[in-house]
């Protein structure tokens, strides 16, 4: 058994690509409310310009949304597939039933879709 990680998955989630996938559910609203995200630190505001904001209650649906597809994507795509992949938030637990070097290759394919999705494994 593996487990993969996304590396901080919501500050990763790429916007432009979530807006794609959900043109068709809500785009107006939903873009507004991803491309309007400003946080303050030592009284300094700022606008954050990708990824969706830590602690909004939309948050977790947009990464959710947005890893489903590039799973289905990755899973797709690659040589060597899992027999078993459940994933929650940025978390999974897979039953990889190929060779160590394999799950290797595998992870590398993983991080090789989009720079801002990157995957540690934990065994």
């Amino acid at each position: 058994m593996v487990s993969f990680d996304v590396v901080s998955l919501f500050t990763k989630v790429l916007v432009e690509e979530s807006l794609i996938l959900l043109r068709h559910h809500f785009k107006a609203l939903y873009k507004h409310v991803l491309t309007s995200t400003y946080f303050c630190v030592d009284g300094q505001f700022y606008e954050q310009t990708d990824g969706v904001a830590m602690g909004s209650p939309l948050s977790p649906v947009i990464a959710n949304f947005y890893m489903e597809d590039f799973e289905i994507k990755a899973i797709e795509k690659a040589t060597h597939k899992p027999a078993c992949w459940y994933r929650y938030v940025d978390d999974t637990f897979v039953i990889w039933p190929h060779r160590q070097e394999k799950l290797t290759d595998f992870l590398t394919h993983l991080n090789s879709i989009h720079n801002n999705i990157q995957n540690s494994q934990w065994k």
